[in-house]
């Protein structure tokens, strides 16, 4: 069930029991949903068939990061499995890229392959460590730039780096935006937070939430006052 809705919910959840009751309290219609690493490892590919089942498309959210052949593979799996979207590591390079890129082309495969470029998480001296001298601004913009010249649709970023990104790759490049935070909910532990509204504003094309939906009271309910959020702005 194909929907135009910028808003993917975080199924966070470390079973597929737990992740489909989340799941079947939401209109696959009125938003996509996102299978992590922990959900991913613990359930498999049946909680792509028992989504996808569901309806909903699946942004599948495992960050690939290996050689150029390995990470193609992978890449091709996902999107055997018919996954709307599947995400690497920009920092596996150009040509670990290029080639998840040729293979869904070589493949006639329809998904959306995605980068991500520092993870949020990482400060200056993160990189520092790791051996790269740049700040992580100037490292996010740069590897936007590597994702796009490598043939990807676009990038994980913050909030704060969409209207950047958007200014340098244009606006058909996707910007997925992690942390985001409706008017009503909690902060609970982001720091680097925007609402709906403000992030799409800015630059954001499709929007990650997790705990304002999956911990409300009614979760299709809060969903709807996100939507309402973003019509009014």
């Amino acid at each position: 069930m194909a929907t135009d809705s910028p808003l993917i919910i975080a199924l966070d959840y470390p079973s597929l029991d737990a992740a489909l009751c989340m799941a079947d309290q939401l209109d696959p219609s009125r938003c996509r949903v996102k299978v992590g690493k922990e959900l991913f490892t613990r359930s498999g590919p049946a909680v792509l068939e028992a989504l996808h089942g569901r309806g909903f498309e699946v942004f599948l959210d495992l960050k690939f990061h290996d050689i150029p052949n390995t990470v193609a593979g992978a890449v091709q799996a996902a999107a055997e499995q018919g996954v709307w979207m599947v995400n690497v590591h920009a920092s596996g390079g150009r040509r670990m890229m290029e080639a998840a890129a040729k293979r869904l082309i070589d493949h006639n495969l329809s998904t959306h392959l995605i980068a991500v470029t520092v993870l949020t998480s990482m400060q200056a001296e993160d990189l520092h460590e790791a051996g790269v001298a740049a700040t992580p601004q100037d490292q996010v913009m740069r590897l936007a730039a590597l994702t796009q010249q490598s043939g990807l649709n676009g990038v994980v970023c913050s909030a704060q780096e969409a209207a950047q990104i958007k200014a340098q790759c244009g606006a058909e490049f996707l910007k997925v935006t992690p942390g985001i935070r409706p008017s009503f909910a909690a902060a609970n532990d982001q720091q680097r937070i925007m609402t709906p509204s403000e992030a799409m504003r800015v630059g954001s094309t499709h929007l990650v939430v997790g705990r304002p939906v999956t911990q409300a009271e009614d979760p299709m309910a809060a969903l709807v006052a996100i939507e309402a959020e973003l019509a009014a702005s």
